[in-house]
């Protein structure tokens, strides 16, 4: 990938970004909440905005949680955990696109078992800009 990737451009394992973006977060979602989501795609919404719509992601604890009605109790325990992987989603993004990751947002549908993670991206990635 060149320093700053395009919304189209393939790898060379013959990815797309948008697919290399949908893989690493599905990975981390895996590694956070024990399993992945079973559908996972990234979209650009314009130059500057990536979404990831992922599916099928809660596990079997959390339906019983939707099944009982907790849906704020689900919710809520599932943006404490999504955020705390924050740096971890935004590093991926960044890594991937090559530009900085400037705002983030999370969030579930519990009825549906549909999540949503959202970049807005910045300028291009460079070394020397604090963390968030």
């Amino acid at each position: 990938m060149s320093p700053t990737a395009q919304i189209d451009e393939v790898d060379e394992s013959g990815q797309t970004l948008t697919t290399q973006i949908s893989n690493e977060i599905v990975r981390l979602y895996k590694d956070l909440f024990g399993r992945g989501p079973t559908r996972a795609r990234t979209n650009y919404a314009g130059p500057d905005t990536i979404i990831t719509s992922l599916e099928n992601s809660l596990t079997p604890a959390e339906r019983s949680l939707a099944e009982l009605g907790e849906h704020q109790r689900l919710r809520d325990i599932r943006m404490f955990f999504q955020h705390a992987r924050e740096r971890d989603l935004c590093d991926a993004v960044e890594r991937l696109t090559g530009r900085e990751v400037r705002a983030f947002v999370s969030g579930i549908d519990t009825v549906h078992d549909v999540s949503s993670e959202v970049f807005y991206l910045g300028a291009e990635k460079r070394n020397d800009r604090p963390r968030r």
